[in-house]
């Protein structure tokens, strides 16, 4: 019942921070944001004990702190830098808990998806290339490991069971979409309504991969 109420919570504070965004009231959204996140954490803290329960929750946690610090970003570039960071820890704790739960079968077909993840890898870093200057090697390392992240869900969407294996690749799906975003804005161009689609997709991406490791641990009471 409680997770209910925190999951209604998310859904609703997620809604209203986004309606705020895509009025042009970013000053409001602004003090939202930093409460979205928690509402997750709360739903993963609550649920029943499961083994990978901790590493989720620290997963969560390095993104509530990402999300902190870009808040900041336009006041000094460390905040950008110390984000980037949180968030590649992020992806990295979320890339060893897809495949902690992945059962290691002799068929392989998430393999031939790999030329598509790495063409991804590839038309982002060309994309972006000549305007990283010193942010070449930190945002190369970054795409990288969300590339492995995204790897690593398609990994997941062959092996685990309906409906989880669905939400997880979603999920990392707009994890990669809102990254993309954020950095073609930073890096390349600017991209109209960027905020709004960057916090769409994350948020999305968020509840998505919750949602996911919740229902294939069958911790999810809705």
């Amino acid at each position: 019942m409680k997770s209910k109420k925190f999951t209604r919570s998310f859904i609703v504070f997620s809604f209203l921070y986004l309606l705020l965004l895509i009025s042009g009231k970013e000053d409001m959204a602004w003090w939202l944001k930093p409460l979205l996140i928690p509402i997750l954490i709360s739903i993963v803290s609550i649920s029943e004990p499961f083994k990978t329960q901790k590493i989720l929750l620290l997963a969560l946690f390095c993104s509530w702190i990402g999300d902190v610090l870009l808040m900041f970003a336009n006041q000094h570039a460390l905040f950008f830098i110390f984000g980037l960071i949180s968030f590649l820890m992020a992806h990295l704790i979320y890339l060893s808990l897809f495949q902690k739960q992945t059962i290691q079968y002799e068929r392989k077909s998430y393999l031939k998806f790999i030329p598509f993840v790495v063409a991804y890898l590839l038309t982002i870093l060309y994309l972006l290339w000549d305007t990283l200057h010193e942010m070449k090697i930190p945002v190369a390392v970054y795409a990288i490991v969300i590339s492995l992240m995204l790897l690593m869900s398609i990994k997941a969407s062959f092996q685990w069971e309906k409906p989880s294996n669905f939400w997880v690749l979603i999920g990392a799906l707009l994890f990669v979409i809102s990254d993309s975003i954020l950095a073609i804005n930073k890096f390349h161009s600017p991209v109209p309504m960027s905020t709004f689609w960057i916090m769409s997709t994350y948020l999305g991406a968020q509840f998505c991969i919750v949602n996911a490791i919740l229902q294939k641990q069958k911790k999810l009471p809705y």
